[in-house]
């Protein structure tokens, strides 16, 4: 495992201050809640409706972001302690911080460079890195990228018609030194998204490798591309991505016993990405998988979930002793972070506030995300006289629930 040569994240602001004093401003605005609008004036309607896209009515969307509105952060007064470590434990090895970056495909669409530029940055903020299975960038060339970074593969799931692309899958990441499966549950279908459905925009469907780059790339799709009719991928990009799309989003559901066929294919630990409720999250404990993460896919999937904060505190007492607990939807900065932690999780993904980092300005935008988020929770910490991030000090004990 990289160990990072700094891990006082919260100095960032000393070198924009310093900057300060020759009237020199950040050319990306620090307030979180800017990130978006920022975003948002450089991106085409259907690139920027794509990540920002919500299922329905953006319930979901609202009740995650809310939820952490209901939890405040009780600080202790006169600790004495130096800033605090945001060191954590996952599955047998140490990380420098208890952030990931959230499998998000098609990258390109946000910024040439896509996921190049994200994995650079999270190899160089040492942040770990998650890809998608919907990357717009091969497996092989996001791990060249990375570097000797942290990264882990999310897969969505084929049918088992296509087991052997999911092995093939498994095998390309597993060579290319990704060390944890990250497996979605909830998106064997995309959602009911009415801002893609508003620019008639399917990224998956284009004729083009974005969204589908990992098929096109794959020795396996391609055979059975070919077989199937009588072409290459090349002689007809449109129905390959189609095809591809198909494969990866069948329209059904796997099932639990499914779960031994990723077993006997990925020897390392594997996480069940979109668990919402404890009878599920005891299921995967049940199954052998050695995580889950408490997520709604960050609204995206479904309309009037419940979100996943108000679910997490609930999971993670039923199974926390026998499983990595990490969680994402909802999380804007630091402090979300802090209150995430504090309610079980070991780990926290962050999706659209690095992707619009990416969309603001590539690699550079995404190194500053996350520095930003970084700094924020490791002065929240500090400010609250929490020493570190492990369960002894940080737990649900400096957290005082708001009734509203």
């Amino acid at each position: 495992m990289k160990t990072s040569a700094n891990l006082t994240p919260y100095t960032y602001e000393n070198d924009i201050y310093g900057a300060g004093l020759s009237d020199q401003k950040p050319p990306i605005s620090f307030d979180p809640t800017k990130w978006q609008s920022l975003a948002k004036e450089r991106l085409p309607a259907d690139s920027f409706g794509y990540v920002w896209g919500s299922a329905g009515t953006r319930q979901t969307d609202d009740n995650n972001k809310e939820a952490f509105k209901k939890w405040g952060i009780l600080p202790s007064r006169l600790v004495e302690a130096d800033f605090p470590s945001l060191k954590t434990n996952l599955f047998g090895d140490e990380y420098d911080y208890p952030l990931a970056i959230a499998p998000v495909g098609v990258q390109k669409i946000f910024h040439p460079n896509g996921e190049v530029a994200t994995a650079k940055a999270a190899d160089g903020e040492n942040v770990t890195y998650i890809m998608s299975t919907a990357a717009s960038t091969s497996i092989e060339n996001v791990a060249d990228a990375n570097g000797s970074g942290s990264r882990w593969f999310q897969l969505y799931w084929p049918s088992n018609d296509h087991m052997d692309i999911t092995a093939s899958l498994l095998k390309r990441a597993k060579d290319s030194g990704y060390k944890v499966l990250v497996v979605t549950l909830d998106t064997y279908i995309l959602g009911w998204r009415p801002s893609d459905l508003d620019n008639g925009y399917n990224p998956f469907l284009r004729a083009d490798n974005i969204g589908v780059e990992l098929g096109f790339s794959d020795p396996v799709f391609q055979e059975y591309f070919r077989n199937k009719h009588g072409i290459s991928i090349e002689e007809d990009v449109s129905k390959a991505a189609a095809e591809w799309a198909h494969t990866i989003f069948p329209g059904t559901s796997h099932g639990w016993n499914d779960i031994e066929y990723l077993r006997s294919h990925w020897d390392g630990p594997i996480v069940l990405k979109g668990i919402q409720t404890v009878s599920d999250a005891k299921k995967a404990r049940e199954h052998g998988v050695q995580g889950i993460v408490v997520s709604n896919h960050g609204g995206r999937q479904q309309d009037g979930d419940v979100a996943s904060l108000e679910m997490l505190p609930e999971i993670a007492a039923a199974v926390g002793d026998d499983l990595e607990i990490l969680f994402d939807s909802g999380v804007r900065c630091g402090a979300d972070v802090v209150k995430a932690l504090a309610l079980g999780a070991k780990m926290v993904l962050v999706g659209r506030p690095y992707v619009y980092g990416l969309a603001i300005g590539g690699e550079t935008g995404v190194r500053h995300v996350l520095k930003s988020i970084l700094g924020d929770l490791q002065l929240t910490l500090h400010l609250s006289g929490i020493k570190d991030v492990t369960k002894e000090n940080l737990n649900q004990s400096v957290l005082r629930q708001i009734r509203t």
